[in-house]
C-alpha cells in the first residue's frame, strides 16, 4: 500500500490547525483546530471529513503543543485514520519565516531547525510556535519526513529592487532588512489557480493577487515568478488591515517616543493590534463594518472613513502593481474579506476602467467557494476571485517533496 496521505499542521502561538488530506486525489480526510492551548478553557474541534460524520468538540485544559498534537492524534485515531498508519507519507510544516535561505519547501533536519530558531528575531511571534510544531511532530513519529513549506518562500524571486530598502547596505545586511513577504503559499496557489480559470499556463500570465483577510497582502506575479509583495521584513508593511496599520512614515514611531513617551513595546502594540480598521472605527470585522454603512446612524461616519482609507490602499496598490508589470492579465481577490466581500471588490476596481478594469455588478454578487470570474465578458484584464487553499498548498508541495525523494535543500 503506497503512502498518500500527508498531515498538514500550522502551528501559532496557542493554537494548532490541521487536516489530514489524501494526495491520491486531493481529498480531505479530517481537519480541526485546537485553541487556547495552555489554558483552562482549551478546545478541541475535529471533523472526520471521510466518515462524513458531524464536528467533535472538547473543552478542557491542554497544557502545550505536545498535548495538543497527542490529543489531535487521538481523535484521528478514532477515525482510523491515525499517525501510525503506514499510509502517511509525511507532515507539512507552515513556517512563517525562511528568510532568504528556505527558497522551497524543505524536508526538516538539524540544520532546518537551527536556521529556523536563528530567524526568531524576524519573527518572534511565529517561527517559535512552527518549531514547537515540528519537534513535537518528530517525536510522535521519528520515522516521518517532516517538511518545512515557509510562507516567505515564494516571494524570493523577488529582484533586489523591490526585495532592498534604501538604507545603508552594511547595517541592512548585518541585521538582514529586506522585504521577505508573507501569505506566499496563498499567492503561489491563487496566481496559479487564476492562470487556470484563464485557461493559460501560469509562465504566460501576469497577476495582481489580493488576499484579503484579518491580515492582508498583494503581490505582482509574473509568469508565475513574485516580484514585488505589499509585507516586507514583517507583516506590519502595505495594506490597511484589521488591526495593524499598514505603510506608515517611519518618523511616526520617533515621534511617538519623542512626544508620546511611549516605549517600542507600546508603539508596536499600537501599530500591529489596535490600529487597521480597528483603529479607525473601533471594529476589525469588515461585515460589521458594512453593516454600520449600511443602517446609517451614528456609528456610519468612522465606519465609512476607516472603509474608504481601506479600499484607497488597495487602489494604491493595484496601481502600482500594474505599473511594476507593464501588463496585467487578472487582479484576483482572495481569503476572508475577498472571497467574501462584494462591497470591496467593487470599491477596489470603480474608476480604474482606463486600466482595462471592471467589475459586472450582478457576477460580483454572486455568493460561491468556486473560482470565477466578475468582471464584465469581453474585458480587457479579468477580475476574479479565487478561494484560497493554503493547506492544499501545502499538502502539494510536502508530497511532491517526499515522492520525489528530494531532500529539498535550500
Amino acid at each position: 500500500m503506497s503512502a498518500t496521505r500527508v498531515l498538514v499542521l500550522n502551528s501559532g502561538s496557542s493554537s494548532v490547525k490541521y487536516q489530514l488530506l489524501d494526495m491520491s486525489d486531493g481529498s480531505r480526510l479530517a481537519a480541526g483546530l485546537v485553541e487556547r492551548i495552555g489554558e483552562e478553557t482549551s478546545r478541541l474541534k475535529h471533523s472526520p471529513l471521510a466518515t462524513g460524520g458531524g464536528t467533535r468538540e472538547s473543552d478542557g485544559p491542554i497544557a502545550d503543543h505536545e498535548a495538543a498534537l497527542k490529543a489531535v492524534a487521538g481523535e484521528l485515531s478514532r477515525d482510523g485514520l491515525g499517525l501510525d498508519s503506514p499510509e502517511l507519507a509525511a507532515v507539512g510544516h507552515r513556517v512563517v519565516h525562511g528568510g532568504r535561505k528556505f527558497t522551497q519547501p524543505t524536508v526538516v533536519d538539524d540544520a532546518v531547525l537551527a536556521e529556523i530558531e536563528r530567524l526568531i528575531p524576524v519573527a518572534p511571534l511565529h517561527n517559535p510556535a512552527n518549531l514547537t510544531g515540528i519537534r513535537t511532530a518528530q517525536a510522535l513519529r521519528p520515522d516521518l519526513p517532516q517538511v518545512a513549506v515557509f510562507d516567505t518562500a515564494f516571494h524570493t524571486t523577488m529582484p533586489e529592487s523591490a526585495a532592498r530598502y534604501a538604507i545603508d547596505v552594511e547595517t541592512a545586511d548585518k541585521h538582514r532588512i529586506r522585504r521577505y513577504g508573507f501569505h506566499g503559499t496563498s499567492h503561489a496557489y491563487v496566481s496559479r489557480k487564476a492562470a487556470e480559470l484563464l485557461g493559460r499556463a501560469p509562465e504566460d500570465v501576469n497577476v495582481i493577487v489580493l488576499h484579503l483577510g484579518n491580515g492582508a497582502s498583494a503581490s505582482a506575479v509574473e509568469g508565475g515568478r513574485c516580484v514585488d509583495t505589499s509585507m516586507g521584513l514583517t507583516p506590519l508593511e502595505g495594506l490597511v488591515m484589521g488591526t495593524r496599520s499598514g505603510d506608515v512614515d517611519p518618523a511616526v514611531i520617533f515621534h511617538l517616543m519623542r512626544v508620546g513617551e511611549m516605549s517600542t513595546d507600546e508603539i508596536d502594540t499600537l501599530l500591529n493590534k489596535k490600529s487597521g480598521l480597528l483603529g479607525l472605527c473601533g471594529d476589525n470585522d469588515m461585515r460589521e463594518i458594512r453593516r454600520r454603512i449600511d443602517e446609517g446612524g451614528e456609528d456610519a461616519a468612522p465606519a465609512r472613513l476607516a472603509f474608504d482609507i481601506y479600499i484607497h490602499r488597495l487602489k494604491k496598490y493595484i496601481g502600482a502593481y500594474y505599473a511594476v508589470l507593464g501588463r496585467v492579465d487578472a487582479v484576483v481577490f482572495t481569503a476572508g474579506v475577498g472571497e467574501n466581500a462584494a462591497p470591496v471588490r467593487e470599491a477596489a476596481i470603480a474608476g480604474l476602467d482606463s486600466l482595462g478594469l471592471a467589475v459586472d455588478g450582478e457576477l460580483n454578487a454572486v455568493r460561491s467557494g468556486e473560482a470565477r470570474l466578475i468582471s464584465p465578458e469581453g474585458a480587457r484584464v479579468a477580475v476574479a476571485v479565487v478561494p484560497t487553499d493554503e493547506e492544499l498548498e501545502i499538502a502539494h508541495q510536502t508530497y511532491a517533496l517526499v515522492a520525489d525523494g528530494n531532500a529539498g535543500a535550500a
